[in-house]
């Protein structure tokens, strides 16, 4: 099934639509999103949204310069984009420079069964790995392009792990992890989309360097190439359970750059019909999953949705990162749960393969955390009030049982021995989740909640926890 297209009036109101403030990017609104007609569709995303964690990793050659990836190409977006680069002033040399970086980039440390082992360790339930950013590298061993890391001019090419994607897709789903595949649809290396010679000439932006209307037949190249990149991904690297697209510019109605992504989209199901795409801030039938970028919505949303975070400052490696803490990573973690998404947190691989050593330790801790409260995060959906004076609630309604998260902002707060817990509905029991539970604790409840007393082997303590955890039975 093709993309119907749409009509002038059509386009306007998906736009408005869309227009939702926040993060790097707008994002689309829950108003947007259109439900799949599939039911199997629907159940993928109901499986989805019992995820909540997934691992996003942004890695390439980019990540030897420890700067942003990809958009210092951009003249346009030069402004933001090339703040960290101060040893070239000459954008045409600072392109072929960076497009030079596959000659130089031999990561040959990269043992994807420790990134994988490390991501089951630290509670992430889905990867989301990128195969091809905007520069056009690409990741796996493609046979549509030469500027891949299998290529003769990359010097990792000859080694054991030089399929990159294929071999970190294998050792997390080993682990038990879902894949989700990142994929650019702009392509800034293929002349079929950055054209030498177009109207544009040296002045780049991130769109095309020409007309697809007036070009029809280059345009249909660029159309050709994308399909044969995407179907490679989708048909000889196992199962992937989310086709991650980013360049949101490349759509029907925006400079008609249609690449007809409805008709590669339906073909691949053909073969792997649990796929979710997640064709990002486009709206309509391909956009299954919503996507905020660093950011957490303002309210709950019923539709599927992740916000991608960085734990540090970037997505790629940037030298001397700083890292949020565990405290950080917890509490965003839950505010997003219980609004109803799921975490993408984001770590930037080191150029020579490994994995810095404070995201590391901050997976590792992320991991300890879930590992004793992981009830109240996995398979639970939003709960009211959701998200207020510092509680997340979430449920599994089938087990008539709602979690309370109380957020300690600091080490430093005070453990009060009672605590209100703002949650209306009439309940039978309450325990405090741990290391080892305490089951049914004293509490009673008024026009204010549930005042719940905390046992003194909790109040006495000088260090507060990252938060409290309630697991409230119902009537």
């Amino acid at each position: 099934m093709s993309e119907q297209p749409m009509n002038e009036q059509e386009r306007e109101m998906m736009e408005k639509l869309m227009e939702v403030q926040g993060g790097v990017h707008n994002y689309s609104s829950e108003e947007s999103w259109v439900k799949p007609e599939d039911p199997y569709i629907l159940e993928r995303l109901e499986w989805f949204k019992d995820q909540k964690l997934g691992l996003m990793m942004h890695w390439g050659p980019y990540s030897q310069l420890g700067v942003v990836e990809s958009w210092a190409l951009s003249d346009d977006d030069g402004d933001w984009s090339r703040d960290g680069i101060d040893w070239q002033s000459d954008k045409e040399e600072l392109k072929r420079e960076y497009f030079d970086l596959n000659k130089t980039f031999n990561p040959i440390r990269f043992q994807p069964e420790v990134w994988a082992e490390l991501a089951a360790e630290g509670g992430f339930k889905y990867l989301n790995f990128t195969t091809k950013h905007h520069d056009g590298f690409c990741m796996w061993d493609t046979h549509t392009t030469d500027y891949r890391i299998t290529g003769k001019d990359t010097p990792f090419h000859q080694h054991k792990y030089a399929d990159i994607v294929g071999n970190v897709f294998n050792a997390f789903r080993e682990k038990g992890l879902a894949i989700s595949a990142y994929f650019s649809k702009a392509d800034w290396h293929t002349p079929y989309y950055w054209a030498d010679g177009m109207e544009r000439g040296q002045d780049s932006w991130r769109g095309p360097t020409y007309d697809p209307a007036e070009y029809p037949w280059l345009w249909e190249k660029f159309v050709e190439f994308t399909h044969e990149q995407i179907l490679e991904l989708l048909t000889k690297y196992g199962r992937i359970d989310v086709l991650w697209l980013d360049a949101g510019w490349v759509r029907p109605g925006k400079g008609n750059q249609d690449i007809r992504l409805g008709e590669v989209v339906e073909k691949a199901r053909e073969q792997q019909p649990w796929l979710l795409s997640a064709d990002r801030t486009v709206g309509g039938a391909y956009e299954n999953i919503v996507t905020p970028e660093q950011t957490v919505p303002e309210h709950a949303m019923s539709i599927p949705w992740e916000s991608c975070v960085t734990m540090g400052t970037s997505f790629s490696f940037r030298y001397e990162d700083k890292y949020k803490s565990v405290r950080e990573l917890v509490h965003m973690l839950m505010e997003i749960v219980a609004k109803g998404g799921n975490l993408a947190l984001n770590v930037g691989p080191q150029p020579d393969g490994r994995l810095p050593e404070g995201a590391i330790e901050r997976i590792k801790g992320l991991g300890a955390w879930l590992n004793i409260y992981g009830e109240a995060v996995y398979g639970t959906r939003s709960v009211a009030p959701v998200y207020t004076q510092g509680w997340a609630f979430t449920g599994k309604a089938a087990q008539k049982t709602v979690y309370a998260t109380y957020l300690y902002t600091n080490a430093a707060m005070v453990i009060p021995s009672t605590m209100s817990i703002p949650y209306m509905e009439q309940i039978d029991n309450i325990d405090l989740l741990g290391e080892e539970v305490i089951e049914g604790l004293d509490f009673e409840q008024n026009e204010e909640g549930i005042i719940v007393t905390l046992p003194e082997l909790i109040t006495d303590v000088t260090t507060a926890p990252i938060a409290h955890v309630f697991r409230i039975l119902q009537s």
